[in-house]
């Protein structure tokens, strides 16, 4: 059962990854110094925090007692609750999202399958306008909608843009 799991994820992480990589080479990402943008406003949100003495470019989130980064976002305006996911190679929405994002179900083209730890599921690649959370603005993010998902990803096509991101002792600081 754990094996079957793993096997699961590690093929969903495979064909996320193929599928970004298929869209960097269509030119789908633009260059980061065009990319990310940041507000002057040093507000400090529900979900992120400024951590005391930090660079002002600089949002700290705290896990959850299982672990998992949950944050509160803005997807092409849209708020969105997504689960920070280092495993998975794109940001990806559930329909549900995709739809309040303003993506129409009617736009959606699935045309791969991955496998993923629910089983396997269709997905269809979308580049997002603009993901925000707090005063981070990153601009035409490749994502993709995927059936068969609980909950929204913050993937490694947004997480890539940052300066950097680490966790450490239970809690995530992104800078950029």
């Amino acid at each position: 059962m754990v094996i079957g799991w793993a096997l699961r994820w590690v093929l969903l992480c495979c064909g996320l990854v193929l599928l970004s990589v298929g869209m960097l080479d269509r030119g789908a990402v633009l260059l980061p110094d065009r990319a990310v943008r940041s507000g002057s406003d040093a507000r400090s949100g529900s979900s992120g925090e400024r951590a005391a003495g930090a660079p002002p470019n600089t949002i700290v989130y705290t896990a959850n007692q299982r672990g998992h980064v949950i944050l509160d976002a803005a997807v092409n305006g849209a708020p969105v609750r997504m689960l920070v996911d280092t495993g998975a190679s794109l940001v990806t929405l559930t329909p549900q999202d995709a739809r309040a994002a303003g993506i129409a179900p009617s736009e959606l083209v699935y045309n791969a399958r991955v496998n993923t730890a629910n089983g396997t599921a269709r997905m269809a690649p979308v580049t997002l306008r603009e993901i925000r959370i707090d005063q981070l603005s990153i601009y035409d993010v490749p994502a993709a909608v995927l059936e068969n998902l609980n909950i929204s990803l913050l993937g490694m096509s947004f997480l890539t843009r940052l300066q950097g991101y680490e966790m450490r002792d239970g809690k995530l600081t992104i800078t950029w």
